[in-house]
């Protein structure tokens, strides 16, 4: 069995879990409301506030699709319970970040003109009053996050030689020397 897979997920006070037909879960708590529709072969249950999901046989493709099942369910209940964020550094001389209206990001990095990004349905961008290098991305559903967050940082990546770009925040970049004088 799948280490991943056999764990139960408990379920907190507050989450609304509807399991469908076609295996199409509806999880809804605090933060929002999150539906996927999982592989039909998987069998999710809602038992005694747990979820547990279990696989027909130990085929390749069953053993597979198990833990990636379970893994995801357990997002879509801690997204709504207590959502998910990305904090992103900008570094270099002049390079900061504003917000036009809620639905559009501005980045001013070094580039002749700003760069505005739309922000995604369900995505709060959240940039502090006092420090315009600093954005942080909030939200429910784990793959949004992490999708635009990564759209943001591929505007300017850090570079190895000044460390100018956008980084995550706990990310560490290998700094290079350069040309050494003789």
């Amino acid at each position: 069995m799948s280490r991943i897979g056999k764990q139960s997920i408990p379920v907190p006070a507050g989450v609304e879990i509807n399991i469908n037909d076609n295996n199409f879960v509806v999880v809804k708590g605090p933060n929002g409301e999150l539906s996927f529709t999982f592989h039909a072969n998987m069998d999710i249950k809602l038992e005694n506030q747990e979820i547990s999901v279990t696989r027909p046989n130990d085929s390749i493709k069953n053993r597979s699709l198990h833990g990636t099942t379970r893994a995801l369910l357990n997002n879509m209940v801690i997204g709504v319970t207590q959502g998910y964020a990305k904090i992103l550094d900008i570094k270099g001389v002049g390079y900061r970040a504003q917000l036009k209206d809620p639905k559009t990001l501005i980045l001013n990095i070094g580039y002749s003109n700003p760069v505005e990004m739309a922000i995604p349905e369900g995505i709060t961008v959240i940039i502090p009053k006092n420090k315009n290098t600093e954005v942080q991305i909030k939200g429910a559903n784990k793959q949004v996050v992490g999708e635009f967050a990564a759209n943001v940082r591929k505007v300017r990546p850090p570079e190895p030689y000044l460390g100018k770009g956008i980084r995550y925040r706990d990310e560490h970049v290998r700094r290079k020397e350069g040309k050494t004088a003789k």
